[in-house]
């Protein structure tokens, strides 16, 4: 992790700014909708549009992961205030969906943009066919000029399958489509080493190079976005694009015109990636499953994963989760860091029994002749800073 001084506002963009040419964009409904009116931020609106049709004009491609549509239909349908019955979700997600796209349409007709919207449910980008399809979808209409105007679909999707939040959305929509570069518009312009709510000691960093267990406790667990819970999913999104080669930023989204606001220097908090490139079954792997639990590796099958081998039992000292065979895992060193993610070859009640034994002992103890391997290097993607030059 590197940490610089606070910027002021006169200050210049960073290069990753300007190099960048394809840009994921995310706005949640605190931006977007009025909390006293539940109405839509118009003006607001109109001004990120504007930036969007300016960066088009520099040659740049756009996306943008927009909330919102629950606030508007919950207003349209008089549901009171408080959380809402999944179903009360779904119904106003319907509603909203509506008018937000018809939003973004007049907006975007309104700078020479073509608005497109696309829903997306969980399950798009975990089974390989649908996250293609998504994929494909998505690049044809930045190759066709339009402004793509993605949500999650939350008008059919359950609490099973939802992601729950649109950063981790927005930064596996940028692995998908290979961005350069991830915004997430916050109602802070940053990272901050504690709550900026809370004391005179918060600091914001205006850089990090390397997700440490420091900077995971600076994002904290639950709250809000004036807290340190408020960052936990967008450090989680930034593990995501950073491993798909795309650089994050979080800035301010309580501006108007906040894209222009990045390009002139504001305060924001970036989160560099490593610059070697990624397969796409790598990206998917990394990026566009939900882990369902973890592997912690000794020194040696560390060393050994660091060399492009596969993951044996034998050096593997623990696992956790609830994980079936297929199923995406985290990989952790003994002191805690996420070394990668992988497709597990075994179920967890399985992995739980050979774990730290040979591969000529595994057919004896499961009753079966299983894989060799628990994870295979073909179904592993490492971090960058892991990785070694096999290719694959």
């Amino acid at each position: 992790m590197a940490e610089s001084p606070q910027t002021d506002n006169n200050a210049q963009a960073r290069s990753e700014w300007a190099a960048a040419r394809r840009i994921v964009v995310k706005l949640g409904s605190a931006l977007l909708a009025c909390r006293e009116t539940g109405t839509l931020k118009t003006d607001w609106l109109g001004s990120l549009v504007e930036d969007v049709a300016q960066l088009a004009k520099q040659g740049c491609e756009v996306v943008l992961v927009s909330s919102g549509a629950i606030a508007l239909g919950r207003h349209s349908l008089s549901l009171a205030s408080g959380p809402l019955q999944l179903e009360q979700s779904q119904a106003a997600a319907a509603v909203g969906q509506i008018g937000l796209a018809h939003a973004y349409s007049e907006l975007a007709q309104a700078h020479g943009l073509t608005a497109a919207q696309i829903l997306l449910t969980l399950s798009d980008t975990e089974q390989r066919r649908r996250y293609l399809n998504a994929r494909d979808t998505l690049l044809t209409l930045l190759q066709l000029n339009a402004l793509p105007v993605v949500n999650e679909n939350d008008s059919v999707a359950t609490t099973e399958i939802r992601y729950g939040d649109n950063d981790r959305l927005s930064a596996r929509v940028a692995s998908m489509i290979d961005a350069d570069c991830l915004v997430l518009l916050s109602d802070v312009d940053g990272l901050y080493t504690a709550p900026p709510d809370k004391g005179a000691n918060a600091r914001r960093l205006d850089l990090v190079t390397d997700i440490t267990g420091d900077i995971e406790a600076m994002a904290g667990d639950a709250g809000s976005e004036l807290s340190r819970g408020g960052m936990k999913t967008k450090v989680e999104a930034a593990k995501i694009a950073r491993a798909a080669g795309c650089n994050m930023v979080i800035a301010s989204g309580k501006r108007m015109h906040p894209l222009r606001a990045i390009a002139e220097g504001a305060p924001c908090t970036w989160f560099l990636a490593p610059s070697d490139p990624v397969t796409a079954r790598q990206r998917w792997i990394s990026g566009q499953l939900e882990p369902k639990g973890t592997i912690t590796v000794d020194a040696g099958a560390e060393k050994a994963l660091h060399s492009g081998r596969s993951l044996l039992p034998a050096g593997v000292a623990s696992v956790a989760g609830r994980f079936d065979r297929g199923d995406s895992v985290i990989i952790r060193s003994q002191d805690g860091r996420e070394l990668g993610r992988g497709l597990v070859a075994y179920a967890k009640k399985d992995a739980e029994r050979i774990i730290g034994k040979k591969t000529s002992e595994i057919a004896a103890i499961l009753g079966f002749a299983g894989r060799d391997e628990l994870i295979h290097r073909d179904d592993m993607a490492l971090h960058r800073q892991h990785r070694n030059d096999r290719g694959s």
